[in-house]
C-alpha cells in the first residue's frame, strides 16, 4: 500500500496520533483491514463484530460505532474502484505510565488506501517458507486481530528475504498456527482442513468465509491441529485474507503441491461474494 488518500483520527482529518497513544506506546489496541470494492466494504458486518468481540475481550469501552460506520460511508463513497480501508481502534492516550489499561478514551483511527487488482501470477500459486521462530501461546489473546505483531512482522521480514509470498508460523509445540498474514488451509483427500486460532493466530474474516461457504458447497471443513509433516499428506493448500481473497499455494520449503481444483473453486467462488 502508498500513502493513505485520507485518515481520519477520532473523526478529524490527520496524520498523526499524539505520542501516548496506548496503541502506539504498547500495541493496546485492535484492527481490520477492509477490502472496499465499487465503493462497498465487503464484509463489513462481519469486520465489525470482530472489532466489537475484541474490544470486549480487551475490556476497550468502544462506543464509537455509529461514527465509525459514519467514516466507512464517507471513505467507500471517495475510493477508487479497489481500495483498502485500515481500522484502528486504541484504548486511547494513556492516564498513567505503566502497562496497566488505564486510557482516556478509546480511539479510532480510519485511513484509506488505494489498492490493485491481484496479480496473476498469485492466482497461479504462491510459495511459502516456515518462520524460523515460534510465537507465543496465549488463549486470552488467540484469534484477536489485536496490534501487537511484531512476531508476524519478523516472518515477513524472512519471507521476504526468502523471495517467498508469505511465512508460516508454528506454536513451541509444533503446531501450524497460520501465515505471518494469512490463515492456512491444506486439502486432504476431498476435505479442506485449518489449524485452530485460539491460543495464538488471527481468526480471519476470509478463514470465517471459507468455513462458511465450505459448508454451503458440501465441503467438508474441519479446524485441526496441523504440524509440518502433515503437509506431506496434503493434496493442495491454500492461504486467504481480506485483500487477497483465497490464493493456491504451490510449495511451503521443499513440499510442493498438485494444483487441483479445489482452490481455485473456492477461489472464484468467494471473489463472487460481498457479505
Amino acid at each position: 500500500m502508498s500513502d493513505a488518500i485520507v485518515t481520519w483520527v477520532d473523526g478529524q482529518r490527520a496524520a498523526s496520533v499524539p505520542t501516548d497513544d496506548r496503541g502506539l506506546q504498547y500495541g493496546d489496541g485492535l484492527f481490520e483491514t477492509i477490502l472496499l470494492r465499487g465503493g462497498k466494504a465487503r464484509f463489513l458486518e462481519a469486520h465489525l463484530s470482530r472489532l466489537a468481540s475484541g474490544c470486549t475481550r480487551l475490556a476497550i469501552p468502544f462506543r464509537g460505532e455509529s461514527e465509525l460506520r459514519a467514516e466507512i460511508a464517507a471513505a467507500a463513497a471517495q475510493a477508487p474502484h479497489l481500495a483498502v480501508l485500515k481500522v484502528i481502534v486504541t484504548r486511547g492516550s494513556a492516564t498513567r505510565r505503566g502497562y496497566a489499561p488505564d486510557g482516556e478514551a478509546p480511539r479510532r483511527v480510519v485511513s484509506l488506501y488505494e489498492t490493485a487488482a491481484l496479480a496473476a501470477e498469485l492466482r497461479a500459486g504462491v510459495e511459502l517458507v516456515f518462520a524460523t521462530g515460534t510465537v507465543a501461546e496465549h488463549p486470552g489473546l488467540g484469534g484477536l486481530k489485536h496490534l501487537s505483531r511484531l512476531e508476524n512482522v519478523w516472518a515477513m521480514g524472512e519471507a521476504r528475504a526468502a523471495g517467498a509470498f508469505d511465512a508460516l508460523l508454528r506454536m513451541a509445540s509444533e503446531q501450524l498456527v497460520s501465515g505471518a498474514m494469512t490463515n492456512f488451509f491444506m486439502v486432504r483427500a476431498g476435505k479442506v482442513l485449518t489449524p485452530p486460532v485460539d491460543r495464538a493466530g488471527v481468526a480471519g474474516i476470509m478463514r470465517q468465509v471459507v468455513l462458511r461457504e465450505c459448508s454451503a458447497l458440501g465441503i467438508v471443513a474441519i479446524e485441526q491441529s496441523l504440524r509440518a509433516h502433515d503437509l506431506a499428506t496434503a493434496d493442495e493448500a491454500f492461504v486467504t485474507n481480506a485483500r487477497i481473497g483465497v490464493v493456491p499455494v504451490r510449495r511451503v520449503g521443499e513440499h510442493a503441491f498438485h494444483m487441483n481444483t479445489l482452490a481455485r473453486r473456492l477461489a472464484d467462488h468467494v471473489e463472487a461474494l460481498d457479505a
